[in-house]
């Protein structure tokens, strides 16, 4: 049977090759929030057969306001969009895909595209809170220990990441927005990390500045208004970003460079 990465090990691995700062290294305490960064890992990386890997990590919002604006079959549509769109793709066989929600719930661990599990009203109904900054975080130590357990097997990785939310944080008790930033930060300088958000428009919230406080690039920030229109639309130039990245390793590092525009 597989054995059960360590953490502490891959964590540790990221930092000596200088891909870690002992901040980020302190954010990701396994202690605090290990058991949650496992449940996402999914795939043993010795069952991949890919020459070369990309993971694309969605967290959907989850939070009542989603319900109450209306939203929640949009927010199922747009993601089931993103898998439709990556299936459809060439490079299919080398993605990887993991969904976990706004709260923390995994709807899938990282698996293969046709293992993924399309949102639905028996899986998404948002009723919860919005810990924007303590999940980010778990997100991303997933994110980062996935791509270092395939880094340490000699598997090339690129990595795509879409957060999003309609509210600020509320309801962070361990990290902060500069808690947050540091990962980002981290992430970005590896160069093999595409960081994105999605800030559906509340009416009184600047996500841009929300965003960039956690460390995102401006090109990497969307803010649809609250329509299916535009909130589909979003959802649909995340996609087809995925998608270029995943093409190759120069259609990667364009893509990052270039941020959404280069996907439109």
């Amino acid at each position: 049977m597989s054995q059960v990465p360590n953490l502490n090990n891959l964590f540790q691995s990221a930092q000596a090759e200088g891909l870690l700062s002992q901040a980020s290294l302190q954010a990701l305490n396994v202690l605090d929030i290990g058991a949650q960064i496992q449940a996402g890992l999914g795939v043993n990386v010795d069952d991949v057969m890919s020459s070369e890997v990309v993971l694309v990590t969605i967290m959907p919002d989850d939070s009542s306001s989603i319900a109450h604006s209306g939203n929640v079959q949009t927010v199922r549509d747009g993601h089931n969009a993103v898998l439709d769109a990556l299936n459809a793709c060439q490079q299919r066989d080398n993605i990887l895909v993991h969904n976990r929600y706004l709260n923390g719930y995994v709807l899938y661990p990282y698996c293969t595209l046709d293992q993924a599990v399309r949102m639905d009203a028996g899986n998404y109904q948002p009723d919860r809170d919005t810990p924007l900054y303590d999940q980010t975080v778990v997100l991303l130590g997933t994110v980062l220990a996935k791509s270092q357990e395939f880094a340490d097997n000699g598997v090339p990785v690129r990595t795509v990441t879409l957060i999003v939310t309609d509210g600020a944080d509320e309801h962070s008790t361990r990290a902060n927005a500069r808690t947050v930033a540091s990962v980002v930060r981290d992430m970005l300088m590896a160069e093999n990390h595409i960081i994105a958000a999605m800030g559906i428009d509340n009416g009184s919230m600047d996500f841009r500045q929300v965003f960039r406080d956690m460390g995102l690039r401006d090109e990497w920030i969307l803010t649809p208004n609250n329509s299916i229109e535009e909130i589909r639309k979003a959802f649909q130039i995340f996609s087809q970003s995925a998608v270029r990245a995943s093409a190759s390793v120069i259609g990667f590092s364009q893509a990052g460079l270039g941020g959404f525009g280069r996907s439109s």
